[in-house]
This record gives structure tokens, sequence and C-alpha cells, in this order.
């Protein structure tokens, strides 16, 4: 029964794949939208691992996708801590309280380091969620953030301006967002299982920069 036991915990892990004929599906955040949900692969953004969302510019309307999500795991009875590590513009706590967030769950990280903390932070083990901002992060430095979100069992978003989607990533998930008058377009670029396409979602009127 023990053997039993550590080879459940095993197979749970977000580093092992299964087969398409498995019926056990991996564990996902609901969004918050069931039309974001629906066109997401895994019905929810990722348990664990590194996701890309490629912007036109840094406050494009992204938080607003994750917002909900965000104040989900904040409030959960055992949270784990969300952190931001390197935001182009400190947090609004008003917002985030506004969105439903927990701020005694939330830390902004700052430094001269920022992918040297975003990583330490993914593998810590402490976070739920840890979202990032990066210009031009080497495909190595990507491939090591994926890597500690796995070993932390933490949702890692990376922010990478748009133009990255001619590169290639080895990150779990890739959606280029465009924001338009009230409208947030998704491109999805990568995803296990998935097809490309795209989705448009109404942003809502005090949508989070």
């Amino acid at each position: 029964m023990a053997g039993s036991a550590q080879l459940t915990r095993l197979l749970e892990h977000p580093a092992i794949w299964r087969g398409r004929g498995s019926a056990a599906a991996p564990p996902a955040i609901p969004s918050g939208c069931a039309a974001l949900d629906d066109f997401l692969p895994g019905k929810g953004w990722p348990r664990a691992g590194l996701i890309e969302l490629l912007v036109p510019r840094f406050g494009s309307g992204e938080l607003s996708l994750l917002l909900p999500a965000l104040a989900t795991l904040s409030r959960a009875v055992q949270a784990r801590w969300c952190v931001w590590v390197a935001p182009p513009l400190m947090p609004f706590a008003p917002a985030l309280v506004a969105h439903g967030m927990a701020l005694d769950r939330v830390a902004v990280v700052s430094g001269a380091r920022p992918l040297w903390a975003l990583e330490q932070t993914l593998g810590s083990g402490a976070c739920d969620v840890v979202l990032g901002w990066a210009r031009q992060p080497k495909s190595r430095e990507i491939r090591r953030l994926q890597l500690a979100a796995e070993r932390g069992r933490t949702l890692g978003v990376l922010f990478r301006p748009r133009r990255a989607a001619r590169e290639a990533s080895p990150a779990l998930l890739r959606l280029v967002l465009e924001r338009r008058p009230a409208v947030l377009r998704l491109t999805l670029l990568k995803g296990r299982g998935a097809r490309r396409g795209a989705l448009e979602l109404a942003l809502p009127q005090d949508a989070a920069p």
C-alpha cells in the first residue's frame, strides 16, 4: 500500500506526461471566465509550470485575465504567496482588494536581478503563483524558469513583448494579447494538445492596466 501511495504522488507531479488515453486531466486553475476556460488547453490556467503572455506593451489589460484566479488562490484555506517580480508599476492595493485579492498573501520583489529573483521564488515551494516581467530573457533562462516552476509546484506567468512570438520557448502555454476598444484578443501560440486559434473577450470598464 505504501508503494501505491508513493506512485500516486509521483504521477501527480506536473512534470509527468500521461498518454491521451488517461482519464485524469492535468490540474488546472479556473480562470473565472467560462469562455476563456474553454479556450485554454487545460480548461484553465496550469496549476504548475511556466506560461507566457506576450503583449504589445506592458499594461495592455493582461492582468484582467489573471485577477479572478489570483483572488481565488490568495483566499484559499492554505494559500501560499502571490509574488510580483519587477512589475512595471507598483500594484495598486485598493484595486487588488476590489478584485477580491487577500493582500496579506501578496508580495512585490524588485531589484537589479529580476530573472534570478523570479527563478528563486518559483522554485521555493512557498508560492501559488509568481508574476514576472522581462523584455529579453534568453532561451536557457526561460528553461530554468520552467524547471523552477515545476519544482516549486507553482504557476509562473512571464510577461514579454509581443515580438517574442517569433521565438521558440519551453513555456507550457503561450498567448499573444492585443487590446482593442473594449475587447482583449487572445491568440494561442502554444499549448499541450491544443490547436492554434483566437478568442476575443470583452474587457470590464475597470480592467486593470
